[in-house]
Protein backbone atom coordinates (compact mmCIF):
# COMPACT_ATOMS: atom_id res chain seq x y z
CA UNK A 1 0.00 0.00 0.00
CA UNK A 2 1.16 3.59 -0.87
CA UNK A 3 2.44 5.34 1.84
CA UNK A 4 0.81 8.98 1.54
CA UNK A 5 2.33 12.73 2.24
CA UNK A 6 1.36 15.75 3.30
CA UNK A 7 3.25 18.94 2.23
CA UNK A 8 2.45 22.28 4.29
CA UNK A 9 4.05 24.60 1.45
CA UNK A 10 4.52 22.33 -1.30
CA UNK A 11 5.18 25.19 -3.38
CA UNK A 12 8.26 26.48 -2.03
CA UNK A 13 11.53 25.70 -2.10
CA UNK A 14 12.14 22.61 -0.05
CA UNK A 15 8.20 21.66 -0.46
CA UNK A 16 9.03 21.55 -4.04
CA UNK A 17 11.96 19.50 -3.91
CA UNK A 18 10.44 17.19 -0.94
CA UNK A 19 7.37 16.39 -3.15
CA UNK A 20 9.83 15.22 -6.33
CA UNK A 21 11.90 12.91 -3.66
CA UNK A 22 8.61 11.66 -2.24
CA UNK A 23 7.32 10.61 -5.38
CA UNK A 24 10.50 9.22 -7.11
CA UNK A 25 10.66 7.28 -3.87
CA UNK A 26 6.62 5.30 -4.46
CA UNK A 27 4.87 8.02 -2.49
CA UNK A 28 1.71 9.57 -3.26
CA UNK A 29 1.65 12.98 -2.17
CA UNK A 30 -0.73 16.08 -1.59
CA UNK A 31 0.44 19.47 -1.89
CA UNK A 32 -0.97 21.83 0.37
CA UNK A 33 -1.09 25.67 -0.89
CA UNK A 34 -2.74 28.89 -0.83
CA UNK A 35 -3.32 28.44 -5.01
CA UNK A 36 -0.90 31.73 -5.39
CA UNK A 37 2.05 30.00 -6.96
CA UNK A 38 1.74 27.25 -9.92
CA UNK A 39 2.92 23.81 -8.69
CA UNK A 40 6.70 23.54 -9.79
CA UNK A 41 7.42 21.39 -12.97
CA UNK A 42 8.24 17.75 -12.02
CA UNK A 43 5.12 17.40 -9.70
CA UNK A 44 2.45 19.04 -11.54
CA UNK A 45 0.75 15.29 -12.66
CA UNK A 46 1.57 13.29 -10.07
CA UNK A 47 0.77 15.20 -7.20
CA UNK A 48 -2.68 16.29 -5.48
CA UNK A 49 -3.34 19.52 -4.25
CA UNK A 50 -5.39 21.16 -1.77
CA UNK A 51 -5.86 25.07 -1.68
CA UNK A 52 -5.76 25.75 1.90
CA UNK A 53 -4.56 28.77 4.36
CA UNK A 54 -2.26 26.95 7.18
CA UNK A 55 -4.13 29.86 9.69
CA UNK A 56 -7.13 27.40 9.47
CA UNK A 57 -6.49 24.98 11.81
CA UNK A 58 -9.44 23.13 11.22
CA UNK A 59 -8.82 22.34 7.37
CA UNK A 60 -5.29 21.74 8.13
CA UNK A 61 -6.01 19.18 10.71
CA UNK A 62 -8.77 17.15 8.34
CA UNK A 63 -6.30 16.91 5.73
CA UNK A 64 -3.45 15.49 7.08
CA UNK A 65 -5.38 13.24 9.57
CA UNK A 66 -4.05 9.33 8.21
CA UNK A 67 -1.05 10.56 6.44
CA UNK A 68 1.93 8.85 7.00
CA UNK A 69 4.20 12.28 6.85
CA UNK A 70 3.38 15.57 7.44
CA UNK A 71 5.85 17.88 6.28
CA UNK A 72 5.41 21.89 7.52
CA UNK A 73 7.62 24.15 5.63
CA UNK A 74 5.54 26.93 7.19
CA UNK A 75 5.43 26.49 10.56
CA UNK A 76 7.27 30.20 11.80
CA UNK A 77 6.36 30.56 15.51
CA UNK A 78 5.40 28.32 18.99
CA UNK A 79 1.86 29.12 17.96
CA UNK A 80 2.05 26.79 14.63
CA UNK A 81 2.96 23.68 17.08
CA UNK A 82 -0.67 23.81 18.07
CA UNK A 83 -1.76 21.82 15.13
CA UNK A 84 0.43 19.44 15.83
CA UNK A 85 -0.78 18.73 18.76
CA UNK A 86 -4.09 17.77 17.44
CA UNK A 87 -2.34 15.43 15.15
CA UNK A 88 -0.89 12.96 18.02
CA UNK A 89 -1.73 9.64 17.20
CA UNK A 90 -3.28 10.20 13.93
CA UNK A 91 0.32 10.50 11.54
CA UNK A 92 2.80 8.36 11.38
CA UNK A 93 5.72 10.91 11.43
CA UNK A 94 5.81 14.81 11.16
CA UNK A 95 8.84 16.62 9.85
CA UNK A 96 9.03 20.49 10.83
CA UNK A 97 11.46 22.83 8.33
CA UNK A 98 13.38 25.51 11.30
CA UNK A 99 16.89 27.07 10.49
CA UNK A 100 20.43 26.89 11.72
CA UNK A 101 20.54 30.60 12.86
CA UNK A 102 18.74 29.39 16.15
CA UNK A 103 22.20 28.49 17.45
CA UNK A 104 23.24 30.75 20.06
CA UNK A 105 26.99 31.83 19.81
CA UNK A 106 29.52 30.90 23.02
CA UNK A 107 29.86 34.62 23.39
CA UNK A 108 25.49 35.50 23.81
CA UNK A 109 25.05 36.82 20.49
CA UNK A 110 23.20 35.10 17.31
CA UNK A 111 22.77 36.20 13.81
CA UNK A 112 19.83 38.24 14.19
CA UNK A 113 21.31 40.38 16.91
CA UNK A 114 24.76 40.60 15.48
CA UNK A 115 25.75 44.10 13.81
CA UNK A 116 29.10 43.36 12.98
CA UNK A 117 32.36 41.30 13.78
CA UNK A 118 32.98 41.95 16.85
CA UNK A 119 29.62 40.40 18.32
CA UNK A 120 29.21 38.15 15.67
CA UNK A 121 27.95 34.64 16.86
CA UNK A 122 31.21 32.53 18.45
CA UNK A 123 30.12 29.06 17.54
CA UNK A 124 32.29 25.61 17.61
CA UNK A 125 32.97 24.10 14.28
CA UNK A 126 31.26 22.10 13.67
CA UNK A 127 27.88 22.52 15.36
CA UNK A 128 26.35 20.13 16.71
CA UNK A 129 22.68 19.70 17.91
CA UNK A 130 23.09 19.79 21.31
CA UNK A 131 24.66 23.19 21.35
CA UNK A 132 22.92 26.03 22.78
CA UNK A 133 19.93 27.58 21.05
CA UNK A 134 18.40 31.25 21.09
CA UNK A 135 16.37 31.79 24.24
CA UNK A 136 14.84 35.44 24.38
CA UNK A 137 11.50 37.54 24.22
CA UNK A 138 13.25 38.84 21.19
CA UNK A 139 10.55 38.95 18.03
CA UNK A 140 13.38 38.21 15.34
CA UNK A 141 12.86 35.04 13.10
CA UNK A 142 15.34 32.64 14.71
CA UNK A 143 14.03 33.81 18.60
CA UNK A 144 10.60 32.46 16.72
CA UNK A 145 11.67 29.67 15.39
CA UNK A 146 13.88 28.24 18.62
CA UNK A 147 10.67 28.67 20.19
CA UNK A 148 8.96 26.65 17.84
CA UNK A 149 11.07 23.82 18.40
CA UNK A 150 10.77 23.84 21.94
CA UNK A 151 6.84 23.84 21.54
CA UNK A 152 6.79 20.88 19.05
CA UNK A 153 8.99 18.97 21.82
CA UNK A 154 7.32 19.55 24.47
CA UNK A 155 4.04 18.31 22.83
CA UNK A 156 3.72 14.65 23.90
CA UNK A 157 3.63 11.70 22.10
CA UNK A 158 4.42 13.46 18.64
CA UNK A 159 6.89 11.90 16.52
CA UNK A 160 8.56 14.66 14.97
CA UNK A 161 12.03 15.72 13.61
CA UNK A 162 12.67 19.01 13.50
CA UNK A 163 15.58 19.90 10.37
CA UNK A 164 17.79 22.88 10.70
CA UNK A 165 18.94 23.45 6.98
CA UNK A 166 21.44 26.58 6.23
CA UNK A 167 21.73 28.59 3.35
CA UNK A 168 19.31 26.68 0.95
CA UNK A 169 20.44 26.73 -2.49
CA UNK A 170 18.23 24.78 -5.35
CA UNK A 171 14.91 25.54 -7.86
CA UNK A 172 12.43 27.16 -6.59
CA UNK A 173 14.46 29.86 -4.48
CA UNK A 174 13.19 33.25 -3.64
CA UNK A 175 16.44 34.51 -3.56
CA UNK A 176 18.90 33.17 -5.04
CA UNK A 177 22.19 33.63 -3.27
CA UNK A 178 24.75 32.55 -6.00
CA UNK A 179 23.00 35.14 -8.18
CA UNK A 180 26.29 37.19 -7.25
CA UNK A 181 28.53 35.53 -8.95
CA UNK A 182 26.40 34.47 -11.95
CA UNK A 183 25.33 37.90 -12.89
CA UNK A 184 29.55 38.83 -12.74
CA UNK A 185 30.02 35.54 -15.04
CA UNK A 186 27.41 36.92 -17.40
CA UNK A 187 28.41 40.56 -17.18
CA UNK A 188 32.14 39.36 -18.15
CA UNK A 189 33.66 40.12 -14.85
CA UNK A 190 37.66 39.23 -15.09
CA UNK A 191 38.11 39.71 -11.15
CA UNK A 192 35.88 38.83 -8.22
CA UNK A 193 36.87 40.53 -5.34
CA UNK A 194 36.35 38.12 -1.88
CA UNK A 195 36.38 39.44 1.79
CA UNK A 196 38.01 37.57 4.36
CA UNK A 197 39.98 36.41 1.25
CA UNK A 198 37.49 33.88 0.52
CA UNK A 199 37.68 31.88 3.66
CA UNK A 200 33.98 32.68 5.04
CA UNK A 201 32.20 29.21 5.61
CA UNK A 202 28.33 29.37 5.97
CA UNK A 203 26.83 25.85 5.59
CA UNK A 204 24.51 25.63 2.56
CA UNK A 205 22.06 23.37 2.38
CA UNK A 206 20.86 21.67 -1.11
CA UNK A 207 17.23 21.45 -1.39
CA UNK A 208 17.61 17.77 -2.88
CA UNK A 209 19.06 17.03 0.54
CA UNK A 210 16.92 18.06 2.95
CA UNK A 211 14.63 16.15 0.66
CA UNK A 212 16.39 12.79 1.71
CA UNK A 213 15.82 14.07 5.30
CA UNK A 214 12.58 14.51 4.76
CA UNK A 215 12.18 10.93 3.21
CA UNK A 216 14.08 8.81 5.97
CA UNK A 217 12.39 10.90 8.65
CA UNK A 218 8.92 9.43 7.21
CA UNK A 219 10.14 6.26 6.73
CA UNK A 220 11.86 6.22 10.37
CA UNK A 221 9.38 8.05 13.03
CA UNK A 222 11.14 9.87 16.01
CA UNK A 223 11.50 12.78 18.00
CA UNK A 224 15.01 14.16 17.16
CA UNK A 225 16.58 17.46 16.21
CA UNK A 226 18.77 16.78 13.12
CA UNK A 227 21.04 19.62 11.37
CA UNK A 228 20.22 19.56 7.26
CA UNK A 229 23.20 20.65 5.60
CA UNK A 230 25.89 20.14 2.96
CA UNK A 231 29.10 18.14 4.22
CA UNK A 232 31.47 19.16 3.76
CA UNK A 233 30.65 23.11 4.21
CA UNK A 234 32.32 24.80 1.17
CA UNK A 235 33.79 28.36 1.76
CA UNK A 236 32.89 30.85 -0.66
CA UNK A 237 35.51 30.73 -3.02
CA UNK A 238 34.84 27.19 -3.23
CA UNK A 239 31.22 28.14 -3.93
CA UNK A 240 32.32 30.71 -6.47
CA UNK A 241 34.61 28.02 -7.98
CA UNK A 242 31.62 25.86 -8.44
CA UNK A 243 28.86 28.58 -10.04
CA UNK A 244 31.74 29.31 -13.18
CA UNK A 245 32.64 25.89 -13.33
CA UNK A 246 29.03 24.98 -14.03
CA UNK A 247 28.77 28.06 -16.64
CA UNK A 248 32.15 27.37 -18.29
CA UNK A 249 33.39 30.56 -17.49
CA UNK A 250 36.65 32.01 -15.42
CA UNK A 251 37.77 34.60 -13.34
CA UNK A 252 40.47 35.45 -11.11
CA UNK A 253 39.13 35.65 -7.64
CA UNK A 254 41.08 38.56 -5.58
CA UNK A 255 41.36 37.40 -2.04
CA UNK A 256 40.92 40.49 0.15
CA UNK A 257 42.25 40.35 3.74
CA UNK A 258 39.43 41.41 6.34
CA UNK A 259 35.87 43.16 5.96
CA UNK A 260 34.75 44.31 2.84
CA UNK A 261 35.83 47.60 1.94
CA UNK A 262 33.01 50.28 1.54
CA UNK A 263 31.17 46.98 -0.08
CA UNK A 264 33.72 46.01 -2.03
CA UNK A 265 34.41 42.25 -1.66
CA UNK A 266 30.87 41.73 0.34
CA UNK A 267 29.19 38.75 -1.03
CA UNK A 268 26.12 36.78 0.48
CA UNK A 269 28.04 33.81 2.89
CA UNK A 270 30.75 36.98 3.99
CA UNK A 271 30.46 35.83 7.79
CA UNK A 272 33.65 36.63 10.11
CA UNK A 273 33.58 33.39 11.60
CA UNK A 274 32.60 29.98 10.22
CA UNK A 275 28.78 28.58 10.74
CA UNK A 276 29.62 25.12 10.20
CA UNK A 277 27.34 22.17 11.42
CA UNK A 278 27.91 18.69 12.22
CA UNK A 279 25.83 16.18 10.17
CA UNK A 280 26.95 12.84 12.62
CA UNK A 281 23.58 13.37 13.95
CA UNK A 282 21.85 12.30 10.67
CA UNK A 283 23.86 9.46 9.75
CA UNK A 284 23.64 8.16 13.24
CA UNK A 285 20.06 8.54 13.44
CA UNK A 286 18.64 7.78 9.53
CA UNK A 287 21.69 6.20 7.91
CA UNK A 288 21.86 9.83 5.71
CA UNK A 289 23.86 9.48 3.36
CA UNK A 290 23.55 13.24 0.81
CA UNK A 291 22.55 12.95 -2.68
CA UNK A 292 25.61 15.22 -3.17
CA UNK A 293 28.42 17.36 -2.02
CA UNK A 294 27.69 21.14 -2.65
CA UNK A 295 29.56 21.50 -6.22
CA UNK A 296 27.28 18.27 -7.67
CA UNK A 297 23.93 19.39 -6.78
CA UNK A 298 24.41 23.43 -7.61
CA UNK A 299 24.20 22.89 -11.09
CA UNK A 300 20.34 22.51 -10.99
CA UNK A 301 20.03 25.66 -8.82
CA UNK A 302 22.26 28.02 -11.77
CA UNK A 303 20.26 26.77 -14.51
CA UNK A 304 17.13 27.26 -12.54
CA UNK A 305 17.94 30.88 -12.14
CA UNK A 306 19.30 31.35 -15.71
CA UNK A 307 16.14 30.25 -16.98
CA UNK A 308 13.82 32.08 -14.44
CA UNK A 309 15.78 36.09 -15.72
CA UNK A 310 15.77 35.51 -19.22
CA UNK A 311 13.09 37.50 -19.99
CA UNK A 312 13.13 39.73 -16.94
CA UNK A 313 15.40 41.91 -14.92
CA UNK A 314 16.40 39.83 -12.06
CA UNK A 315 15.13 42.63 -9.58
CA UNK A 316 11.64 42.39 -11.13
CA UNK A 317 11.53 38.88 -10.90
CA UNK A 318 12.94 38.06 -7.70
CA UNK A 319 12.12 41.42 -5.38
CA UNK A 320 13.38 39.47 -2.31
CA UNK A 321 16.52 38.72 -3.16
CA UNK A 322 16.70 42.57 -4.51
CA UNK A 323 16.63 43.74 -0.66
CA UNK A 324 18.40 40.80 1.06
CA UNK A 325 22.06 39.62 1.50
CA UNK A 326 23.04 43.58 0.79
CA UNK A 327 22.01 42.64 -2.69
CA UNK A 328 21.52 46.17 -3.70
CA UNK A 329 25.46 46.45 -3.53
CA UNK A 330 26.59 43.45 -4.71
CA UNK A 331 27.39 44.69 -8.22
CA UNK A 332 28.64 48.32 -7.85
CA UNK A 333 31.44 47.17 -10.78
CA UNK A 334 32.92 51.02 -10.75
CA UNK A 335 33.70 50.69 -6.85
CA UNK A 336 35.31 47.41 -7.14
CA UNK A 337 37.71 48.67 -10.17
CA UNK A 338 38.72 51.40 -7.56
CA UNK A 339 39.92 49.35 -5.23
CA UNK A 340 41.22 46.80 -7.49
CA UNK A 341 43.44 49.39 -8.99
CA UNK A 342 44.69 50.52 -5.85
Amino acid sequence: MSRHAVILGGTGQLGAASARTLLDDGWSVTIAHRGERPLPSGVLDSAATAILDRADADAVVDLCRGADLVLDCLAFAPADAAIHGRLVGDVGSVVVISTASVYRGENGTWLDVATGEEDFPVLPVPVTEEHATVESDDEGYSARKAALERALLAIDGLPVTILRPGAIHGPHSPALREWFFIKRALDGRERIPLAHRGESRFSTSASVNVAELVRLAGERPGRRVLNAVDDPAPTVLEIGQAVLAHLGRSAEFVLLDGAPVDGVGGHPWAVPRPVVLSMEAARDELDYEPVGSHRATIGSAVDWMLDAVRDADWRERFPALATRYGASGWFDYDAEDRLLAR
